[in-house]
């Protein structure tokens, strides 16, 4: 990435790369959805990315998103917001009310505040179950071994639609085992979204079928 260019550019960069990257693998641009992952940065820094016609936004705190957001929503009410992040179940009713998608489904517990609030609200935000492909016990997400049966609790015992599978390959290995193992989980359990690949394996994760990708660094820059 060019530190010399503005994110408008960085983006166009990011939005040609995907558009290479589905090319190579047989795939439609329009397939990939890019979340623009704003977490840490001000509306000052996201207005040009919004006027550059970036549409679909990351978060990965609900009350960072709920301080900075909504003001910017209503200047564009075209805007979709993802939360990336790990989210506690006292935030449901926020989250559920503030977000379009969220990516970090990952326990019952989650899953009841989540039916709850969606019921409750009215809003039906995408799901995604959060799948911990590496086995690190420091991260969220459910196993691989326990992801079946998981996405099957969800749909059964709290009758949420879960849309997609996330994943966050581990920082010291090769991503394309991880992206593989998501999108095998992913297809034996009907599920047609992929939330997979950041600014550095984004290309990568397009080759193993990935419908979102979250980039943050590749367009606003380096975090303070």
């Amino acid at each position: 990435m060019d530190e010399r260019l503005d994110s408008a550019s960085r983006l166009a960069a990011v939005r040609a790369e995907i558009a290479a990257a589905c090319r190579g693998a047989g795939r439609e641009p329009g397939s990939v959805t890019l979340i623009a992952v704003s977490k840490t940065f001000g509306a000052e820094a996201i207005a040009p990315v919004i006027a550059a016609g970036q549409r679909v936004f990351g978060e990965n705190r609900v009350q960072e998103a709920k301080a900075k957001w909504p003001p910017l929503k209503a200047r564009d009410p075209g805007i979709e917001l993802h939360l990336v992040g790990p989210l506690q179940s006292n935030k449901a009713r926020e989250a559920v009310a503030l977000f379009d998608a969220i990516h970090s489904l990952d326990r019952a517990s989650l899953a009841e505040a989540l039916a709850k609030e969606i019921a409750r609200q009215g809003r039906q935000p995408l799901l995604f179950v959060e799948v911990n492909t590496g086995g690190e016990p420091q991260k969220a997400g459910v196993l691989p071994a326990t992801a079946d049966e998981f996405i099957h609790q969800c749909r059964r015992s709290h009758g949420l639609t879960v849309a997609g599978l996330m994943c966050l390959p581990p920082a010291n290995e090769a991503p394309a085992p991880h992206f593989a193992l998501a999108a095998k989980i992913a297809k034996r359990n009907g599920l047609a979204l992929l939330s997979m690949g950041m600014s550095a394996d984004f290309t990568a994760a397009i080759e193993f079928g990935a419908t979102h990708v979250r980039v943050g660094t590749a367009i606003f820059g380096e975090r303070a």
